[in-house]
């Protein structure tokens, strides 16, 4: 009667220890040559691998140096943070299912990114970058991006051809670099034509960048020293609702002739500017940001916007400005009361 119950425990010993080296395989650390990125259960010993977020890797504060490899099972990659100084193609050889990289504050130079170390990740939607060593927009990039942060680098250059092949991009961030007038060409952002927000705040521009694309509807040129905007500039970006120039040296002299009367704007911001008159808007428009220039005097004739036709039913109610800023300048009391009377849906007046 003893033998059936030995065979029963050495069933349950081989058992334990079959479980037992299979948990090890999988979670034990492998000596690097070892790895297999194609293994479900691999993790850079570097990272975080969250067993609720499988296709996450979280390799972020980690004060690495090198990019590890990737598993090919990740769609989030979290490497900010850190001090690495290159982009190899190597770790990434078998991460073809990647969305998202975050590369943010690094130490990388556009002479440590391995040429086709970004083009070759065909499904990747999300580029991180901000706060590196960065000189110039890298390039080749993979025509899927959708979204590209580049925000607090030394970019004064952006190669011929960047952008011929992103047509899907439609946020580019280039805030806080070093770009001034002659880095841009008249077929730059050639081939941009899905782009919806283009953020350029914080560079040393004096001219507004030329040939933008079609569909661009918001326009970030904060920070800068831009002088004037072109006659007829609007033209080119028909659809431009968001338009932010706080923080230049635009003058009355530097505006076109019909000013800021472009139907598509909502949201015009010129704080921080020289202009001494109240600049032409359109009936459209429902933010106007003015604090902090020279205007002296409130002329309603011209700051009223022509009636619209009737028949336009969205605008029976005259014009739509819901917010004006005015303080920071010279304009002394009374305020013309027909300024309350032109635009009647004013919720918020800063004076």
């Amino acid at each position: 009667m003893a033998t059936p119950n030995c065979l029963i425990l050495w069933v349950l010993l081989i058992a334990d220890t079959v479980w037992t080296q299979s948990v090890r395989q999988a979670y034990e650390v492998q000596d690097p040559e070892d790895w297999d990125v194609h293994d479900d259960f691999y993790c850079p010993r570097e990272c975080f691998c969250p067993p609720s977020f499988p296709t996450a890797l979280y390799c972020e504060n980690r004060g690495l140096t090198e990019i590890p490899p990737i598993p090919s099972r990740i769609w989030y990659l979290y490497l900010e943070n850190n001090l690495i100084e290159s982009i190899p193609e190597k770790p990434f050889e078998n991460a073809t299912q990647l969305r998202w990289i975050n590369l943010n504050k690094n130490k990388i130079t556009n002479y440590g990114i391995e040429k086709g170390a970004l083009s070759q990740l065909k499904k990747l939607l999300f580029l991180f970058l901000e706060d590196n060593e960065l000189e110039e927009v890298p390039s080749p990039l993979p025509r899927s991006l959708e979204q590209l942060q580049l925000a607090r680098n030394k970019v004064s250059r952006i190669p011929q051809g960047t952008f011929s092949n992103l047509e899907n991009l439609t946020l580019l961030d280039l805030q806080h670099n070093k770009l001034l007038d002659n880095a841009f060409q008249r077929d730059t952002f050639k081939g941009l034509k899905n782009l919806m927000q283009l953020n350029m705040a914080k560079n040393a521009l004096r001219n507004m960048p030329p040939r933008l694309p079609a569909n661009t509807m918001q326009l970030f040129l904060d920070n800068n020293s831009i002088e004037g905007i072109p006659e007829n500039y609007f033209n080119v970006i028909p659809k431009v609702a968001f338009l932010r120039l706080n923080h230049n040296k635009l003058s009355d002299a530097g505006l076109p002739s019909r000013g800021f009367d472009v139907s598509s704007i909502l949201d015009l911001q010129l704080s921080y500017n020289q202009l001494t008159n109240f600049p032409r808007i359109n009936a459209n428009l429902q933010h106007l940001h003015l604090d902090h220039n020279k205007i002296k005097n409130v002329n309603m004739s011209v700051i009223c916007p022509s009636t619209l036709r009737a028949e336009q039913d969205a605008f029976i109610h005259g014009p739509q400005l819901s917010y004006l800023r005015l303080d920071g300048n010279e304009i002394k009391p009374p305020i013309p009361i027909d300024l309350v009377a032109c635009f009647k849906l004013l919720q918020a007046f800063i004076i």
